[in-house]
């Protein structure tokens, strides 16, 4: 059931520390913190489905933390007396850091919203980046078994139907009303 493969593959919030990989998973549409499709009245409305794709990810300021690597190396040297610091002393010395930094991180978070017509059978992804639009893609599949396919406005000029539909229309009465 969809209750079922929402809930399996929910957004799980956890209290491991989280690195520089991303979390992602099935929320409610209008709470990003909740993650239970049990009580159907927050995410089915008659035959329309709404939920969202939660995806978090921790990132460290790059030249802040270059430059605290440096100084700690720098430091390092200086206590131990030579002039130049190892690269497995550098390596260890930019783990640490970074492991300490990642624990101290809030993560981005992005939301993107997903409504199913289950009557009409379409899917609405509510953004216009590629990349976002293949998560979800890839997400929905792994949830749900179902490939999707993108349809974009230009879709619908290649789409034969729709083309002899708007050719025959006069074109005054394409533009009507728009002024």
């Amino acid at each position: 059931t969809w209750r079922e493969a929402l809930n399996d593959n929910g957004f799980l919030e956890t209290d491991l520390e989280q690195g520089k990989e991303e979390r992602e998973g099935w929320v409610l549409a209008h709470d990003l913190l909740e993650a239970s499709f049990d009580d159907l009245n927050h995410w089915l409305f008659n035959d329309v489905v709404i939920f969202a794709l939660r995806v978090d990810k921790k990132t460290i300021p790059a030249n802040l933390f270059k430059a605290t690597v440096n100084r700690e190396i720098q430091q390092w040297c200086e206590r131990t007396g030579v002039e130049r610091c190892p690269k497995s002393e550098k390596d260890t010395i930019r783990e640490a850091l970074e492991k300490q930094w990642f624990k101290r991180a809030l993560p981005r978070v992005q939301i993107t919203e997903v409504c199913i017509n289950l009557t009409e059978k379409w899917v609405l992804v509510h953004s216009q980046s590629n990349a976002t639009l293949e998560r979800v893609r890839k997400r929905f599949y792994q949830t749900f078994g179902i490939k999707l396919e993108p349809w974009t406005p230009m879709s619908w000029l290649n789409a034969p139907d729709v083309v002899e539909s708007l050719m025959n229309q006069a074109p005054s009465q394409i533009g009507e009303g728009m002024s």
